[in-house]
């Protein structure tokens, strides 16, 4: 029997399609490095870069069974990888007008009771889903939004990495934003 790793792609892929692991680990060695390496310079971002590449691994191997490859192995992957981090920015564009009118919110001087009475149901709210956080996370994003200390100042104090901090942050973001998206819809309109 040919040695997996002397197979082209297109012999892979057809091998993958009938669940041979070992195909799907030799795509796995050719691409993993290109592909995080296409993401990185693209995002700046390591962790990230990572994700992307292992989701889109993931989803080949999910889909497997119904993959049909109607251009270049290397042509889909990189094209999987582009759009997901088309995907990041857009997310990270929608993050940062979150943030914008969170904080605009925030600094709105308020002169009726109502609007009074609604902000501070509105920050009891927040307050709740800041709470239900996991604990590290709600911890990591409670000092940065409290004690606004940096991701630096986050990691020596608790023990972990700049990076763990970043992804706590995120994934933090994420879920308010989640959350309480339609509820700042809501205050912009009222």
């Amino acid at each position: 029997m040919q040695l997996i790793s002397n197979l082209d792609d297109f012999e892979l892929m057809t091998l993958l399609k009938a669940d041979n692991e070992l195909a799907f680990g030799e795509i796995f060695k050719r691409f993993d490095s290109l592909l995080y390496i296409y993401a990185y310079k693209k995002l700046q971002n390591s962790e990230e870069a990572k994700d992307i590449v292992q989701e889109v691994f993931v989803h080949l191997w999910r889909n497997r069974k119904d993959f049909e490859l109607k251009t270049t192995l290397p042509g889909y992957l990189y094209k999987s990888v582009l759009n997901k981090i088309l995907n990041v920015i857009a997310r990270k564009q929608s993050e940062t007008k979150y943030i914008s009118s969170l904080q605009h919110a925030i600094d709105t001087d308020a002169l009726s009771a109502d609007f009074l009475i609604r902000e501070k149901d509105i920050t009891s709210l927040i307050e709740r889903e800041i709470a239900a956080l996991p604990p590290k996370m709600r911890e990591v994003f409670e000092l940065r939004k409290n004690q606004y200390l940096s991701n630096r100042e986050i990691a020596q104090q608790l023990g972990i990495s700049e990076q763990t901090v970043e992804t706590h942050m995120k994934r933090a973001l994420k879920i308010l934003r989640t959350k309480l998206g339609i509820l700042i819809y809501f205050c912009h309109i009222l």
